[in-house]
């Protein structure tokens, strides 16, 4: 057998190797992952979103953002509840996540509670999982089943955050950072419905007002009227950096499809949301999501699934935190 033979199959009995690595490392994510070892797992995070829901509706929003922050960064591996330590700065004192990002205390409830019942089983990764479906679902939004099995990372760096899809990012951009991570531009447009519930920092979107280019002062894209009302709730020379307005004022706590139509109506309160106009069919699918509500609906519980999927830890890789916030010490 010549050598180069014996080189192209040694090249595809790696590739083939490689293939059913990945292969078998997603299919360990399944849903009903702890039905034998912590049967009350997902019942017990529902019980605590539901438990902060009733005292603040906008923390679900918050939970849904959690999932989001975690996954884009070094995937869903709960890398987003590490805290700082002196020697490392972590993802959660990134200027993208502090202090806008909210939920922690929720996801330490729930591990509390399970770790006094399961202690070492349920990974923080899969309560901010389990946590962000109940969240859509309290809200509004449809349920939808969680593969589980993921297990938590070491590792939390501010740097990684640059993987963050910024406040003020372009069609193309929001595209990439998406297609990066295996998602399509659709379901960047589907995921991007998660601005129906919620806030916002006025630091956010403050050029769109006040600094927006050199030529002019307020984004000539934003709706008047609108930016008018957000001019009076965020004023220019404030120094108040806690001042929020909600992402979609009509219904800011119900997973509706108001987001889209205000996208349509040129109040996206972000650079980023008023983008998915850019194109003719992205601008085509803000409309049909305002027109189908439940296809919409449907689109965002299978896009929320496969983001779940992104960058998983499984198997031995990783290992289950006892308290979210820190690294276990016996490595």
């Amino acid at each position: 057998m010549s050598s180069m033979i014996k080189a192209h199959i040694y090249t595809l009995i790696i590739l083939v190797s490689l293939e059913c690595f990945f292969v078998h490392s997603d299919a360990q994510l399944q849903i009903g992952f702890y039905s034998g070892s912590c049967s009350t797992a997902e019942f017990i995070v529902k019980q605590e979103v539901g438990k902060a829901y009733f005292k603040d509706r906008g923390l679900a929003a918050g939970l849904v953002r959690l999932h989001f922050h975690d996954c884009f960064v070094r995937g869903c591996d709960a890398s987003v509840l590490i805290d700082s330590t002196p020697s490392n700065q972590a993802e959660k004192d990134s200027p993208a996540n502090n202090p806008s990002l909210r939920g922690f205390d929720i996801i330490d409830n729930a591990k509390v509670r399970l770790e006094a019942l399961c202690p070492g089983v349920v990974s923080c990764a899969d309560i901010i999982a389990f946590a962000a479906r109940d969240s859509i679902q309290i809200t509004g939004g449809l349920s939808y089943d969680v593969p589980a099995g993921r297990r938590d990372g070491r590792v939390s760096l501010i740097a990684d955050t640059k993987a963050l899809p910024p406040a003020t990012a372009n069609l193309a951009q929001l595209t990439q950072m998406f297609s990066t991570h295996g998602l399509t531009q659709e379901e960047m447009v589907t995921l991007s419905g998660a601005h129906t519930i919620g806030r916002s920092h006025c630091t956010s979107f403050a050029s769109r007002l006040y600094n927006f280019n050199s030529t002019v002062n307020q984004d000539p894209s934003l709706n008047p009227l609108y930016a008018s009302k957000l001019k009076q709730e965020c004023p220019k020379d404030s120094s108040n950096v806690d001042l929020v307005v909600p992402m979609n004022p009509d219904s800011p706590t119900i997973s509706d499809t108001g987001y889209y139509m205000d996208v349509l109506n040129n109040r996206g309160l972000f650079t980023s949301d008023q983008s998915l106009l850019a194109s003719p069919s992205t601008a085509n699918q803000v409309r049909q999501n305002t027109m189908n509500p439940f296809v919409w609906k449907s689109k965002f519980a299978d896009a929320m699934v496969k983001m779940g999927r992104i960058g998983v830890i499984t198997g031995q890789q990783g290992e289950v935190r006892t308290n979210c916030r820190v690294v276990n010490l016996n490595r």
